[in-house]
C-alpha cells in the first residue's frame, strides 16, 4: 500500500504540508532501513491516506475543474507526480528527499495485483448490477459483437500496426509483443465517458452498447492476453511450435472464458435462490458482496477468467431478478451501497493510475512508441468497430454517428496497465516500451477522448441523429 505515501505531497494544495513531509521523511527512514512498514505507519494508515488523498482530489475536481470525478482526480494526481519528479530533478536536498521517498513508496504497491485480484471484483460487479437487463437484452447482438468480434479485430491490428510503424522507426518488436499490446490495450473502459453521456443526454442504448461492451471485453481481452502469453512459453516452460501454440490458444480461451461463465451462471443462480428466501436489506448486500467478492476469488483460484465470472453473476442477480427477489428498500439500500463502492474504488484507481507516473521506466525511445501508439490504437478501434456494426447492419440497420461515438467513447482504463505490468521479465526492453506505451495511451483517452465527448455528440446532433 506505499502508493498512498506517494500522493500526500502536492506543492500546490499547502495546506498540511508539513505533517506530510515529516511522514514522507519517516518513510524514506524505513525504507533505506529494509523494513516493509514502520510500526507507526500501518497498512490501514496508508490506505487511510491514500482515500484522503483521494477524497481531496474529488472535492477540487468537483469545486474547482467541474470535471468528472474520474478524469479530475488523474489528472490531479498526474500533477502531482509531474511535481514530485520536477523537485526531485530540480530542487534541494529536501525536495529530492521527497521525491525519491514517494518513488519508492509507490513502487512498494503492486499495482497489478491491486487490479486484478481485487478492485476489478467490485467496479465489474457493481457495472453489471447497473446495467438495464431489458435494455442490455435489446443490445444483445451489439454488445456481444463488439465484445469478442471488436476486440479480437482490435488485437490483430493494433499488432500489425504498431510492429509495422516500430520496424521503420528502427524499433524491432516482436510479433508475440504486439500481439500481447493489442490484446491488452484492446479492452475499454468507459467509466469516465459514461458521466458525460448522461450529463449531455445520450440515447440510453449507446450507453448500454458502451457499459455493456466493457463489462464483457474487460474478460474478454484478459482471457486473449493470457492465453497468448501462455501459449508462447515466456515465463514458464519452453516455447512450443505454432502449431502447439495454436492450439494451446484455442484450449485456454475455451477453458477460461467458458468455465467462468459457467461458475458465474452457478453462483449467480444460487445467490439469486438465497435472496428468494431472505427479507432483510443487511443480510442481502451482504450476499451480494459475497458473491462479488467469493466468486471472484475462486475463479481466480480455479485459473478461469475472474472479470467474466463476476460479470456473469452480477447480471443474474440484476434488473428484473432485483424486482422479483426484493423489497423496494432493499433494492434500495443495494443500489446505493453499490454505487458508493463503485465511486470509491473508482477514485482510487484513477489517483493509483496518475501516481504510477513516479516509477514508470520513461525513455525517448519509449515515449516515440508511446505516440505513435495512440493514431493505432484509435484508427484499429475505428476499423473493428465499423467492420462490426456493417456486418450487424444487415440485421438491423445503420445508427448514423454510432461508430464515432463508440470509437472515440471507448476510452481504456487501468486494466491495460496492470495487465503490462504483469508481463515477465523475460521480455526484457520490450516489457519497458509496452507499459510506457500503455500507460500514454491510457492517459490520453481518459484526458483527452473523455473531456472531447461531449463536443462529438453535440455535433452530431446528440439524440436527434443517434437515436434508432
Amino acid at each position: 500500500m506505499g502508493e498512498g505515501i506517494g500522493a500526500l505531497r502536492f506543492d500546490f494544495c499547502g495546506d498540511g504540508e508539513a505533517v506530510l513531509y515529516d511522514s514522507l521523511r519517516l518513510a524514506a527512514a524505513v525504507v533505506r532501513a529494509n523494513e516493509p512498514y514502520p510500526e507507526m505507519i500501518s497498512p490501514f494508515a496508508l490506505l487511510s491516506i491514500l482515500v484522503t488523498v483521494g477524497a481531496l482530489f474529488s472535492l477540487l475536481s468537483y469545486r474547482m475543474l467541474r470535471l468528472p470525478t474520474t478524469i479530475g482526480t488523474m489528472m490531479l494526481s498526474l500533477c502531482a507526480a509531474a511535481a514530485l519528479i520536477g523537485a526531485g530533478n530540480l530542487g534541494g536536498a529536501p525536495a529530492h528527499l521527497l521525491h525519491a521517498s514517494a518513488e519508492r513508496l509507490v513502487a512498494g504497491i503492486n499495482f497489478n495485483h491491486a487490479v486484478l485480484h481485487g478492485m476489478l471484483a467490485f467496479l465489474l460487479f457493481a457495472g453489471a448490477l447497473q446495467l438495464d437487463i431489458e435494455q442490455l437484452y435489446r443490445e444483445r447482438r451489439v454488445v456481444l459483437a463488439l465484445s469478442i468480434v471488436a476486440t479480437a479485430l482490435s488485437t490483430a491490428i493494433v499488432a500489425v500496426l504498431f510492429k509495422g510503424a516500430l520496424t521503420l522507426i528502427g524499433l524491432p518488436l516482436s510479433m508475440t509483443s504486439a500481439l500481447l499490446f493489442g490484446a491488452l490495450i484492446s479492452p475499454t473502459d468507459p467509466i469516465a465517458v459514461l458521466e458525460m453521456l448522461r450529463r449531455v443526454g445520450a440515447p440510453a442504448h449507446l450507453e448500454v452498447q458502451l457499459a455493456g461492451e466493457s463489462l464483457f471485453n474487460d474478460g474478454v481481452g484478459a482471457v486473449i492476453f493470457l492465453a497468448l502469453l501462455g501459449a508462447s512459453g515466456v515465463g514458464g516452460g519452453p516455447a512450443s511450435s505454432m502449431g502447439t501454440s495454436m492450439g494451446s490458444f484455442a484450449v485456454l480461451l475455451l477453458l477460461k472464458a467458458g468455465g467462468a461463465i459457467v461458475l458465474g451462471l452457478v453462483l449467480g443462480y444460487l445467490t439469486f435462490r438465497v435472496l428468494s428466501l431472505v427479507d432483510s436489506y443487511r443480510v442481502e448486500v451482504l450476499l451480494t458482496l459475497a458473491l462479488a467478492m467469493g466468486g471472484y476469488a475462486l475463479a481466480d483460484a480455479l485459473k478461469l477468467s475472474a472479470p467474466l465470472e463476476v460479470v456473469t453473476a452480477g447480471l443474474m442477480v440484476s434488473g428484473r431478478a432485483r424486482v422479483l427477489v426484493m423489497s423496494p428498500e432493499t433494492r434500495d439500500h443495494l443500489e446505493k451501497f453499490w454505487e458508493l463502492i463503485d465511486d470509491i474504488m473508482n477514485v482510487l484507481l484513477f489517483l493509483l493510475l496518475g501516481l504510477q507516473l513516479l516509477v514508470l521506466p520513461i525513455a525517448r525511445g519509449y515515449v516515440i512508441a508511446g505516440l505513435i501508439a495512440i493514431p493505432v490504437v484509435l484508427l484499429a478501434r475505428l476499423l473493428s468497430v465499423t467492420a462490426t456494426l456493417e456486418a450487424l447492419a444487415i440485421v438491423r440497420g445503420r445508427v448514423p454517428g454510432a461508430v464515432w461515438v463508440l470509437t472515440w467513447g471507448g476510452l481504456r482504463g487501468a486494466l491495460a496497465v496492470a495487465l503490462a505490468l504483469s508481463l515477465p521479465a523475460e521480455f526484457g526492453h520490450e516489457r519497458n516500451l509496452l507499459l510506457i506505451a500503455t500507460y500514454m495511451v491510457v492517459v490520453f483517452s481518459i484526458v483527452v477522448q473523455g473531456l472531447t465527448i461531449p463536443r462529438l455528440l453535440q455535433r452530431l446532433g446528440s439524440r436527434r441523429q443517434l437515436s434508432v
